[in-house]
């Protein structure tokens, strides 16, 4: 009896076990839940360095999109000041506390730091065949490899205000006659031609990358002297140069002291009715002046040949070879190759996508990647001309910087600025 009676109280312990079991499954009222899986993920933390401070918001938009499915990955946008840049990525390198994914400079500067091994080689991450040879060239090193994504390309045209156009009824100027024919009838209303300061040394070499083509002859003048066949010594360049004296009487009172803040606020206040700038400019300026009525012209030829805008690959994103994080440092350059990537970059950036195929929202943007892809012509100081130390660019810089302030001719410039050429530049093969 005592044994029947023991065996029933376990049975109907085990009964009320598997019912309170049930019940919990089923969350019934005052059921205490079944526990959860630790489901928590490490996030990892990544800086990505910069010299576009003007993009901050912009890449910071970028980056929540990838974030929000990449969730475990947070990555901190930190540009730095455009003309302190190199110096302390240099710094930074050395001393093991560069960001983990670092903004590239176009061409020379970039690939030597990939030269340099302070980079990891990029051709095994997905996507990477999506861009051209060419675009890829900017960062491609010594040994063949690539070592960044490049994300955007550059170009320099003229942007123009159309409500003074309009005003003193200016059309596009079609040949560089009627480009200095709208520079003179803005000058006689008392309305600055051109917004320009030669303070910052790179605002030279780009009008006059700009500028310089319709002079010289373009594409195929750059081809001769890259394979040797003429120099910068040569009429054709000398002349690019003297034409850049030329359009003083067309810049602001004061010009040698004006930056590109300067330039900037002429323009967008209406001050000025032209400006010789980067694409880049474009989102900078909308946000600043949103009732700025403005569009762009590609530069007319002065020998009656086709009109043209200068561009480049406008840096590039790699992987520091010591980050921690390089894994998800990939991830995030895995995502750079894709068209959603590339729309983001073209809507918010409103600069022409490096991958086929991206369309923008903004006309102007629109506008800039059809004359990119009909009429370029190659930036020859930063593809080409960009290496030496100090670098022939940065020479041609100093050299304009002089001839402004009086103390250099245009033929002393092309002299000197050979020189520096000479010293490195070696033409390629025929």
């Amino acid at each position: 009896m005592k044994r029947t009676m023991k065996l029933s109280v376990i049975m109907v312990a085990a009964l009320t076990l598997v019912i309170t079991g049930c019940s919990s499954t089923a969350s019934q009222p005052g059921a205490t839940p079944a526990p959860k899986p630790d489901t928590k993920v490490d996030k990892v933390k990544l800086t990505m360095g910069s010299w576009r401070t003007e993009d901050k918001e912009a890449y910071e938009k970028i980056i929540k999109e990838f974030q929000s499915k990449n969730p475990n990955i947070e990555i901190e946008f930190k540009p730095t000041k455009n003309t302190e840049y190199n110096t302390l990525l240099n710094t930074s390198l050395q001393t093991g506390s560069a960001p983990d994914i670092i903004h590239l400079r176009p061409y020379a500067p970039g690939i030597a730091l990939a030269d340099g091994g302070y980079l990891e080689p990029l051709d095994s991450v997905k996507g990477m065949d999506v861009f051209s040879k060419s675009a890829l060239s900017a960062a491609t090193g010594k040994d063949g490899k690539v070592y960044g994504v490049p994300t955007v390309f550059s170009s320099t045209q003229i942007f123009y205000n159309k409500k003074l156009f309009k005003k003193f009824n200016i059309e596009e100027p079609k040949t560089w006659d009627e480009l200095i024919k709208a520079a003179d009838t803005l000058k006689q209303n008392k309305v600055t031609p051109f917004a320009f300061g030669s303070k910052e040394g790179w605002i030279l070499s780009l009008t006059h990358g700009a500028l310089g083509p319709a002079i010289y002859g373009g594409t195929d003048y750059v081809n001769k002297v890259t394979t040797g066949q003429t120099n910068l010594k040569s009429k054709e360049f000398t002349d690019s140069v003297q034409m850049m004296q030329d359009l003083t009487k067309y810049f602001p009172e004061n010009y040698v002291g004006l930056s590109m803040d300067d330039m900037r606020n002429l323009f967008v206040t209406e001050q000025a009715g032209m400006m010789v700038m980067g694409d880049w400019e474009v989102a900078v300026m909308k946000k600043m002046n949103p009732d700025l009525d403005m569009d762009l012209f590609a530069v007319p030829n002065a020998a009656a040949g086709k009109a043209t805008v200068t561009t480049w690959v406008d840096g590039s994103f790699g992987v520091n070879k010591e980050s921690k994080g390089k894994k998800e440092a990939m991830k995030f350059i895995e995502f750079m190759t894709s068209k959603e990537f590339g729309t983001l970059v073209a809507n918010e950036l409103k600069k022409p996508s490096t991958i086929p195929g991206v369309q923008s929202n903004d006309p102007i943007v629109t506008k800039i990647s059809t004359l990119a892809n009909t009429v370029s012509t190659p930036y020859m100081f930063v593809i080409h001309f960009n290496g030496g130390n100090p670098t022939s660019k940065s020479i041609f810089e100093q050299l304009l910087q002089g001839m402004y302030l009086g103390k250099e001719t245009p033929a002393k410039v092309t002299e000197e600025l050979q020189k520096s050429v000479d010293s490195w530049f070696k033409p390629a093969a025929k």
